[in-house]
């Protein structure tokens, strides 16, 4: 597999928990390091205003996402912007060199972003339940940083990624199974199977 694939989905998974800590970290990866080189239309992100504007909407991110019900509102806004997010990390990853159809990038960054937001999403309310709220904001904070760990490999040793991707899809699932048996929705059909 070559290595601008590799990169392109590693930087498209954790845009799936945060849509603009991978775009940072590509934008400053080509602005101040060799590794990655952003062709147009993509060099905009590593422009001065693009990674003014990132920054800015990562604050805003971090910030939603540790606050219980604002952070279910931010997921929900962010059901179009996540999967934008890793649908443009992977065509900007794979522009310069790769064989990968500009077309077969998009869809690929785009399922990949929307299959992590997707789980992100649907766990999360059940993370608001089980604890009260106050487990969100620490959740949130693993979150990032299982996002920033993974999108630093992607670009820092590509090779390495699928380490990082199949513990975040494994703690995904773990999660979204742990929080969903707790959650109050699932447990009223195991009781009336019992009534029966």
């Amino acid at each position: 597999m070559e290595n601008a694939f590799l990169t392109g989905i590693g930087l498209a998974a954790p845009a799936g928990l945060n849509a603009y800590l991978p775009l940072l970290l590509l934008a400053l990866a080509d602005r101040i390091t060799e590794r990655i080189t952003l062709n147009q239309p993509y060099d905009f992100l590593s422009s001065g205003w693009g990674i003014a504007v990132i920054t800015f909407l990562l604050t805003v991110e971090v910030v939603a996402d540790k606050i219980p019900g604002i952070d279910h509102a931010n997921d929900l806004i962010q059901s179009a912007i996540r999967p934008a997010a890793g649908a443009t990390l992977m065509m900007a990853s794979t522009s310069e060199g790769s064989s990968l159809n500009p077309v077969v990038a998009m869809i690929v960054g785009l399922v990949t972003a929307g299959s992590v937001h997707a789980a992100k999403a649907t766990s999360r309310p059940a993370i608001t339940l089980s604890t009260g709220g106050l487990g969100n904001p620490l959740v949130s904070l693993v979150e990032d940083g299982v996002a920033l760990v993974t999108a630093l490999v992607a670009i820092l040793a590509p090779i390495l990624v699928v380490l990082p991707l199949v513990a975040l899809f494994a703690l995904l699932l773990y999660g979204y199974r742990r929080f969903r048996r707790r959650s109050p929705a699932s447990s009223q059909p195991v009781a009336h199977n019992l009534r029966q």
